[in-house]
């Protein structure tokens, strides 16, 4: 089976498409930031392959980002072929949606662990089923996930992606969730900011976010400052894979830019925040029984909508371990 055909500006952008798409670009008001026209958006890096796929059916959930994956049973172990062929697919769609996966959490963690170790969460007891988290949802414990961010980007090697399977949906509201592409958002920034920020690196922390803050005693807190403590990386990080550049921030857990003047440290980075909120790098996943989400936290962001209290909202995730941003 093979996928839809790739739109013409898959196409990787070289200077000249860029500049043709920028020739677009229409400003309003001085001094605010704004942008009237068309975005690059590259689904595949240069010389990166994307389709066709011959072991199921690949269906684009837009011209960028997230695709659903149809035609195959994860409670089988995959063969070589269809492993290499859905890995594939995530360096090229960054987010996969499986629909109808009645699947254990045990075949939630095989399927995961195909791409790397499996990790439980950075915050949880080790123990013989902690690696795969379940997250309960409810009246006494809302979904605080609704902000732009990667996963665990204070440790020094933040996971590399996630699988998450939905046990119990909420009687209203869906808490969807989205995806935002990293790489998309550099890529349509200005020549001159790509200078300014080449080379810069971050501090990043997760102290100051109040689901931690509030949620741990001042016992727990210190134990796990100095457990992790802050970790720089980079600004701009490159993805292992593909090569493509991404940008490799969040507004909760990134502190500052190492080495700046703090009010200008703190103004850049609430520009470049921004970035990643445009509709046109985002992609939104509605959430149904037996549904299952695996995405590359190397490459995109995601939020979860809050949209369901005081409802219960039951989901179990397998992070698969990573390596040190560069």
């Amino acid at each position: 089976m093979t996928a839809s055909p790739s739109p013409a500006h898959d196409a990787p952008g070289g200077p000249g498409e860029l500049a043709a798409i920028r020739s677009l670009v229409r400003h309003g008001i001085d001094g605010r930031e704004d942008h009237h026209g068309p975005r690059l958006l590259r689904r595949l890096a240069d010389g990166q392959q994307g389709g066709p796929y011959r072991s199921f059916e690949v269906r684009p959930h837009g011209p960028l980002i997230g695709a659903e994956i149809a035609g195959i049973d994860l409670r089988s172990p995959l063969t070589p072929e269809v492993f290499a062929e859905v890995d594939r697919a995530l360096l090229e769609h960054k987010v996969l949606f499986f629909r109808d996966q009645d699947v254990t959490p045990e075949q939630q963690r095989a399927f995961a662990s195909r791409w790397g170790e499996i990790e439980g969460h950075p915050f949880l007891p080790a123990g013989t089923s902690q690696d795969v988290v379940r997250l309960e949802k409810g009246s006494a414990n809302p979904g605080f996930e609704n902000v732009w961010h990667y996963d665990f980007p204070w440790i020094a090697n933040p996971p590399m992606g996630a699988v998450l399977r939905m046990v119990e949906m909420p009687e209203t509201g869906g808490g969807d969730t989205l995806f935002s592409d990293a790489a998309a958002a550099y890529d349509n920034l200005s020549d001159a900011m790509k200078s300014r920020i080449e080379g810069l690196r971050t501090v990043n922390d997760f102290t100051p976010s109040a689901n931690y803050r509030e949620l741990m005693t001042e016992e727990q807190r210190r134990h796990f400052q100095q457990k992790y403590p802050p970790v720089e990386h980079p600004l701009v990080r490159t993805h292992p894979r593909t090569g493509r550049k991404t940008l490799f921030l969040t507004s909760i857990f990134t502190t500052r830019i190492a080495g700046m003047d703090p009010d200008e440290s703190e103004e850049l980075l609430r520009f470049l925040f921004r970035q990643l909120q445009y509709p046109e790098y985002q992609v939104r996943f509605r959430w149904a029984p037996k549904s299952m989400v695996f995405w590359d936290n190397r490459a995109v962001q995601h939020y979860a909508c809050s949209d369901y209290h005081p409802h219960r909202r039951v989901v179990d995730r397998a992070a698969i371990a990573g390596d040190r941003p560069f």
